[in-house]
């Protein structure tokens, strides 16, 4: 099949989230064709300073992983919401596009003159996404939080980690993604919804929504009889073996949950210790999962890694090696997957990671680099009918805040 236009074309997202979540969501929507007209406030959004050292400030001109990892697709404007003309920018801009995007705390955009009820009165097609951390109701909704509180309200750290020692978070921004992509889901619907009834309307996601969506086994199971769950490392209360296990030259995870899989599993790599009464059905597997873990972990300590992916492959057990973040990003099935796309940064090219889904009839990786702080910004004025002088009007009376907005010309 032929690749289309960009599904999303023709649709103005303005975009005045930072940081992770909202930037994660609206990258999506970009890579989809929508156009982002991404408002940052003076001095830019927090993500595009972190993680910068020296070496990359030389090499990449200050570009930061963050910013570079959520911000492709993008045209930025750097504007002074405090100031009146920057609200009255933002206030002409909502009254013109089809999507506004913001992670602030609840009631910011309203002190700003920004909320829900002022810009839908302007636009009642408007599509008004929030994403925040409790919500916009009840005894919470004020706190501010990130994702690693999340992790931690959510009760996520409680069952992840080593039985016995303190807590341990996900190493990555797990709630801020997951979120991001129940944003886009929201959005998505929105549009939809809109192009039945002709409305716009509210759309939130929320931190707290994202980590109780990734906790909803635990919670049903709870709700059901009270079951709490402990850490348990990388077992799995469900079945076993599904952890991982030592190789000669370091980790694999393997997964034999069902008893024809441990069937297979067990004559693949040594019948003669595992295939035994006391492993023969699931349930007698959990009952023994110490002896179990010991005796599959003595075979498997003797073998490599990719001998044991060969050997459980051709058994057909699920078996993955434990990679460090460099083998896993260089794999060449993420490249045959469409996983990675290659920006020009200065006189580089760096990979950034694509949207987790592909659409058969567009192209998703094609890909503009993010943008410098405020790149756009005349020129995106200028298409929503502002002049030379009230541009020009804006700049002196500090509505882009410091620095000098510019043109693409």
């Amino acid at each position: 099949m032929g690749v289309s236009a960009k599904v999303l074309g023709g649709v103005k997202v303005l975009d005045f989230s930072r940081v992770f979540a909202g930037p994660a969501a609206t990258q999506v929507l970009g890579d989809m064709g929508a156009d982002i007209l991404k408002i940052e406030p003076p001095g830019g959004d927090e993500a595009r300073y972190y993680g910068v050292t020296k070496e990359r400030l030389e090499k990449f001109g200050g570009t930061s992983p963050s910013f570079l990892a959520l911000n492709r697709n993008k045209r930025s404007m750097e504007i002074d919401l405090r100031s009146e003309d920057g609200k009255k920018i933002a206030r002409k801009l909502a009254a013109e596009v089809d999507v506004v995007v913001h992670n602030y705390r609840p009631g910011v955009m309203e002190r700003l003159g920004l909320g829900y009820e002022e810009l839908v009165a302007l636009n009642p097609r408007l599509i008004y996404a929030e994403f925040s951390a409790y919500g916009r109701q009840g005894p919470l909704s004020h706190v501010g939080a990130n994702d690693l509180a999340l992790q931690a309200h959510s009760g996520l750290i409680s069952i992840t980690g080593e039985p016995g020692r303190s807590p341990v978070r996900c190493g990555s921004a797990i709630v801020d993604l997951h979120g991001s992509l129940a944003l886009v889901a929201g959005i998505l619907g929105a549009l939809i919804h809109r192009g039945q009834t002709g409305k716009g309307q509210r759309v939130e996601a929320s931190l707290m929504l994202s980590a109780a969506h990734l906790m909803s086994y635990f919670y049903t199971e709870y709700w059901m009889d009270g079951t709490m769950h402990k850490p348990m490392g990388t077992a799995n209360h469900l079945s076993v073996p599904n952890q991982a296990f030592p190789a000669a030259d370091g980790e694999v995870v393997i997964i034999a949950s069902t008893d024809d899989m441990w069937q297979r599993f067990a004559h693949a790599l040594g019948p003669e210790t595992l295939d035994v009464p006391e492993f023969s059905h699931v349930f007698a597997r959990r009952q023994n999962r110490v002896a179990l873990v010991e005796a599959v972990s003595a075979i498997t300590r003797t073998r490599t890694c990719a001998e044991l992916i060969d050997i459980l492959g051709k058994a057909k057990v699920v078996v993955a090696k434990v990679n460090n973040i460099g083998e896993a990003a260089d794999n060449p099935q993420l490249v045959a997957a469409n996983g990675r796309i290659d920006l020009p940064v200065g006189e580089h090219r760096v990979g950034s990671v694509a949207s987790p889904f592909q659409l058969e009839a567009v192209d998703m990786n094609a890909a503009t680099t993010p943008p410098d702080l405020g790149q756009h910004t005349d020129d995106i004025l200028a298409e929503f009918g502002f002049s030379r002088d009230e541009i020009d009007g804006f700049r002196q009376s500090g509505a882009f805040g410091k620095t000098k907005a510019t043109t693409d010309a």
